[in-house]
């Protein structure tokens, strides 16, 4: 263009046109666009009849686009600050809440978009306000639906891997929250391979989120088959790539796993252990993910009870964890029930116990399909720890045994 080959320069900024097209790049598609107005703005060119309307007409449809997209990254971003700062809904109220925002920020042809990012973003936008409302079932669609864009356009998978990673991520999520444990296997092995590729190895920040999220799909697995010897094994490769790739780590992710390695000791047995990772997030006084800060003390509270420890938890510990969690407007009808066992269970002799613990168990078995119930069980599996002490089994046992049971699914 600067040596005046304006017919030259018009014809590869098409070529580039074409690559931007392919890859969905719409805003080096504004920027070409620009340049070829200037172009025929500027100079007399002759290229073509009606270039300007074709330009102009180029120009509104790019950006519409760039509109549309703009309005559901925002959506898709407002709803997980939303989630990494306040955990699941915790009630109608929250439920409501979430239902109206979603409503109203949806463009309105949400159902007939069609481009690349323009379903990439939407499908991110129903998967957290799923996630959030723990409405499993849509979250694992549109988990399935943001892969299998990457699936149905390969060439994305080099241009967005971070979203590819995300996507991986999100659908062994879902598929550990269903427990769907067949498929959950399929995508972890999946998720392994795509992490030994070039691909995920072109940047360091790729490298190590898969690894994280991995290792973190690696620790459900163990959670939910009750295998929590074998998780532990995990513990120290895990915290060495915490610690050496903590640029690449956010604090959102590092709460999770101290909780999730937490949950490994208690099923395990290992209390006192346990108590020294949830120690971690108490201590940590950041603002994320309320949900887990009041289950991370409630998880200590039942660690201090394993170990007998009556006096602290009489003398002030229950008290500050139920203060805690009523502040946070955190505590759910089984979460009540399990503050009124512990505090029963230290009035009555020791021969009474376990006709409490089958009372307490009926009680909370009733709300293991309620939604707002849910988290309850899904961040603490309650109902396991006391079936663990009617029947006089490890926790890991009866973790193991349920897992059995189900695994043809």
């Amino acid at each position: 263009y600067n040596k005046g080959l304006y017919h030259q320069s018009l014809k590869i900024l098409d070529r580039a046109k074409e690559l931007a097209h392919q890859y969905h790049q719409d805003s080096f598609l504004i920027q070409i666009i620009s340049l070829e107005k200037k172009i025929e703005t500027l100079h007399i060119t002759r290229s073509m009849q009606d270039r300007a309307e074709q330009l102009t007409a180029e120009a509104n449809v790019v950006n519409e686009k760039r509109r549309v997209i703009t309005q559901l990254s925002n959506l898709a971003l407002q709803l997980y600050s939303w989630y990494v700062k306040n955990g699941h809904a915790r009630n109608e109220a929250d439920e409501k809440d979430i239902k109206e925002f979603f409503k109203n920020q949806l463009p309105h042809n949400a159902d007939t978009l069609n481009g690349f990012y323009e379903r990439l973003y939407l499908y991110q936008s129903y998967c957290w306000y799923a996630f959030i409302r723990q409405d499993f079932l849509m979250y694992y669609r549109y988990s399935q639906k943001w892969l299998s864009l990457f699936e149905k356009e390969p060439l994305m998978v080099d241009v967005e891997t971070g979203h590819y990673i995300k996507g991986l991520h999100n659908l062994l999520n879902a598929h550990f929250d269903l427990r769907n444990f067949k498929a959950f296997s399929y995508v972890l092995k999946k998720f392994e391979l795509f992490a030994e590729s070039e691909t995920a190895n072109k940047h360091d920040i790729f490298r190590v989120h898969s690894f994280i999220y991995i290792h973190s799909a690696k620790l459900n697995q163990h959670l939910m088959q009750g295998s929590f010897q074998e998780g532990l094994t995990l513990v120290a490769d895990l915290e060495k790539q915490l610690s050496d790739n903590a640029l690449y780590i956010d604090q959102h992710r590092v709460l999770v796993f101290n909780y999730k390695i937490a949950s490994l000791y208690f099923g395990n047995g290992n209390y006192n252990t346990c108590i020294d990772y949830l120690r971690r997030i108490i201590n940590d006084h950041v603002d994320l993910r309320n949900d887990l800060q009041c289950y991370a003390r409630l998880l200590h509270l039942m660690a201090h009870y394993e170990l007998g420890n009556a006096e602290l938890i009489e003398s002030s510990l229950i008290k500050s964890v139920y203060r805690f969690m009523a502040k946070m407007d955190n505590l759910t009808i089984v979460e009540e029930e399990m503050f009124r066992f512990l505090r029963h269970s230290f009035q009555i002799p020791a021969k009474q116990v376990k006709t409490e613990l089958r009372s307490f168990l009926e009680k909370i078995k009733q709300y293991e399909k309620s939604r707002f119930e849910t988290r309850s069980f899904a961040y603490l599996d309650v109902i396991s720890w006391v079936e663990s002490k009617v029947y006089g089994k490890t926790m890991s046992q009866v973790i193991q045994d349920k897992y059995l049971l189900s695994k043809h699914r």
